[in-house]
């Protein structure tokens, strides 16, 4: 038993008790004075500095799909090049705003600072070229052309270029096979922009701050297809930029790929005859002006007849789109927008635009059978015709007495559809045109699809123009002001003119009518438009939409969407007229036709060829040179803007395409094992287990040497425009502006 007292252990019991209550409501007290301290003394400090902590993206770029040919040679592709780029966030974060960073660096890369700066400034309404139109806070490439030694000078001297990084990065690249570089249709990429993003309006904006889109061609049609989806991986940071875990992971898509119904081989002859036409053009003099002709720009377009799609397409001048890749310089895009340069960004095929000459007559031959004339009637096909005190001639004045519409187009006379055309504006009732006015030389036209957009898959085509009473009359509600203001009665050439359009500019004169039935006047057409309409009469009548896509290829070869050819309509001729024309268009190669020079020694009982030649007249300016062919099996139709006339410019080009294309020699003999295409790619090419493509190997072009000329004269077309006549400008797209 213990000897303490009952009381002196209760006493002790309390005492302890006592000390644990104080402890522990020391420590409540503690804990509620740190509670406080955090949540109220430093609340708002504590608030910020959770603010700062969040989520940072990081972006792998999807490699864009490959652009083929319909045999499966790349046309535009990717390859890993050292790209060094600047973030301009870091370097404003600077005391001189980067300044001394981008010198270092230009001194690395062998750069101009200027041109160095240049490269990082962002693009407004006030900032030239070169200058960065996409978002300020993704890295700024500088050059994608970076040497090993220069990366590695940057990357050991890290701390001289904050900001500054030499990353191996896929860039694109467009390979020009052959030489072909297929500019204009393959288009080119740049940044995206913030407006883009913030334009979006389907949900969630497409695009990513990183990507590169297409701008023009194939690259901006089929962009969404190419793009792929850039890979993002979200990490969760402090307000420091440590980081504190991964939160979300999405993995890069690629992009598909286009294989297109070009052929590289077919599109670097195009190419190479187009560009020698020109030079050629210029050597000669014209007659009427009597300096050599300018040759300014030019386009051909091959198509395959029974389906519209486009086996080349060659625009003259052009670029190299790589011009474009890491971001363009200043110099090179002066080059690429100056008036000086002819504007090579154009794809001349779908926006070049002028009077279509004598190639228009298939329309008026159309049109007049449509309104009752009698394509074996009989026409006369005098020296001139009349109207007032007007003369309307043909070709030095040659005439060829009663003909056919058949022979019409062979001898391209005039005097025949000039008459045609004028007696039909009678018909319709004149100036004063009747209510049930038919209109057929006008309403032909645009059921051939002239006039309008053909739909082919590049952006930025033009519609070209079929002057109409309609159009008259719009035209002269646009104008009527300044003709007006302008015109004076008895004063200059111009402002007679301009006074004369005031009081009457809307009405539909017998001149415009009989300008226009040989593709004269107002009248503009795009080579896209002819090619297409020249093709319908090669497959029986029917219009196609031009096709360039063929294919898209997901990146594992396991999904293809084909793009198939799509008709859109019916010449507005029955069966029996498709086939005279097709006859007419087949004298004018044979002898006594006005291309029957050019084609000598053409093999006409086992490729028959058709053609039609044409020379336009545009105001101001030396003759348009125009040549629509076909055969069954392709459709090449080719302008050269103030180069002489059709056969005489264009024959000799347009007859190496289809040599090249067949496999013929200088005098028709044909070796298959030479032809590059003897007929229409049908397949697509071969896709490997793994989604690539084993593409072939291409042989420069070669072109023949220089053969004598044929001793045939050339027999052509010219139609001296009657004075005081408004409206012969054609487009500004084929030749320089005025």
């Amino acid at each position: 038993m213990s000897n303490i007292p009952e009381t002196g252990r209760t006493q002790r019991v309390q005492i302890r008790l006592i000390v644990i209550q104080v402890l522990v409501f020391s420590l409540l007290l503690t804990l509620g004075g740190r509670l406080w301290y955090l949540q109220i003394r430093n609340g708002d400090e504590y608030t910020a500095e959770a603010a700062g902590n969040g989520v940072q993206q990081v972006v792998q770029p999807a490699v864009r799909g490959s652009i083929l040919d319909a045999r499966g040679v790349p046309l535009a592709d990717n390859e890993t090049r050292l790209v060094v780029s600047a973030s301009r966030t870091e370097l404003l974060k600077m005391k001189d705003d980067g300044v001394g960073v981008l010198t270092r660096l230009a001194d690395v890369l062998d750069m101009k600072p200027e041109e160095v700066r240049d490269k990082v400034r962002l693009c407004d309404a006030k900032t030239p070229q070169p200058c960065w139109n996409g978002s300020p806070y993704q890295p700024i490439p500088v050059t994608d052309e970076a040497t090993t030694q220069q990366a590695l000078q940057i990357r050991e001297r890290a701390e001289d270029f904050p900001g500054i990084t030499a990353e191996p990065t896929a860039v694109r690249r467009y390979a020009a096979p052959g030489k072909a570089k297929t500019a204009q249709v393959l288009g080119y990429l740049s940044p995206v922009t913030d407006d883009e993003i913030k334009k979006a309006l389907d949900g969630p904006s497409p695009y990513l701050r990183s990507d590169q889109v297409g701008r023009s061609g194939l690259e901006r049609t089929y962009d969404k297809e190419l793009r792929g989806k850039a890979g993002v991986t979200r990490y969760e940071v402090d307000n420091l930029g440590r980081v504190m875990g991964e939160a979300e992971n999405d993995p890069a898509v690629p992009g598909s790929n286009l294989i297109t119904s070009l052929d590289a081989r077919v599109q670097a002859v195009a190419e190479y005859e187009l560009a020698d036409a020109i030079k050629e053009a210029r050597k000669i003099t014209d007659k009427i002006t009597g300096r050599p002709y300018e040759a300014d720009s030019g386009a051909v377009v091959v198509m395959e007849s029974r389906t519209g799609r486009i086996v080349s397409m060659a625009s003259q001048p052009d670029y190299d789109p790589n011009d474009w890749v890491g971001g363009i310089s200043g110099k090179q895009y002066a080059k690429l927008t100056s008036e000086k340069s002819n504007y090579p960004l154009l794809n001349r095929g779908i926006q070049g635009q002028a009077p279509a000459g004598s190639i228009f007559k298939i329309v008026s031959a159309s049109a007049a059978v449509r309104a009752g004339y009698p394509f074996d009637g009989r026409y006369d096909c005098s020296s001139s015709y009349s109207l007032g005190s007007q003369t309307f001639a043909n070709f030095e004045s040659q005439g060829h007495g009663p003909i056919t519409l058949g022979d019409a187009l062979k001898y391209s006379c005039n005097t025949v559809f000039y008459r045609l055309g004028h007696q039909e504006w009678s018909r319709d009732g004149g100036i004063k045109p009747k209510k049930d006015a038919k209109n057929w030389f006008y309403t032909t036209a645009r059921d051939f699809g002239l006039g309008s957009e053909t739909g082919i898959d590049l952006p930025n085509e033009v519609k070209g123009r079929i002057p109409d009473r309609e159009w008259k009359q719009n035209f002269w509600k646009a104008n009527k002001d300044a003709w007006c203001k302008e015109g004076k009665k008895g004063g200059t050439y111009v402002q007679q003119i301009s006074y004369e359009n005031c009081l009457e500019g809307n009405q539909l004169k017998a001149y415009d009518s009989i300008n226009y039935s040989i593709g004269q006047g107002d009248v503009l057409v795009t080579p896209i438009q002819m090619a297409s309409a020249y093709a319908a009469i090669s497959n029986g009548g029917t219009l196609h939409a031009p096709t360039v896509g063929k294919a898209v290829v997901s990146p594992d070869g396991k999904t293809v969407q084909e793009i198939k050819p799509r008709a859109q309509g019916k010449l507005p001729v029955d069966a029996k007229t498709v086939k005279d024309l097709d006859k007419g268009l087949r004298a004018v190669v044979e002898p006594g036709g006005t291309a029957a020079w050019r084609f000598g020694g053409w093999p006409q009982d086992k490729i028959p060829m058709r053609a039609k030649t044409g020379t336009a007249q545009v105001y101001g300016k030396q003759t348009t040179s125009w040549l629509a062919t076909y055969t069954d099996d392709y459709t090449i139709v080719m302008t050269i803007s103030q180069g002489g006339t059709g056969s005489g410019a264009s024959g000799p080009a347009v007859r190496k395409i289809y040599d090249a294309l067949y496999g013929l020699d200088a005098q028709g003999n044909q070796d298959v094992k030479k032809a590059l295409l003897p007929e229409p790619q049908k397949k697509l090419p071969k896709i490997q287990p793994d989604g690539s493509i084993h593409a072939p190997k291409i042989k420069p072009y070669k072109p023949r040497s220089a053969e004598p000329e044929a001793p045939a004269t050339e027999s052509e077309e010219l139609l001296p425009q009657p004075a005081g006549q408004p409206g012969l400008t054609g487009s500004p797209a084929f030749g320089r502006r005025p």
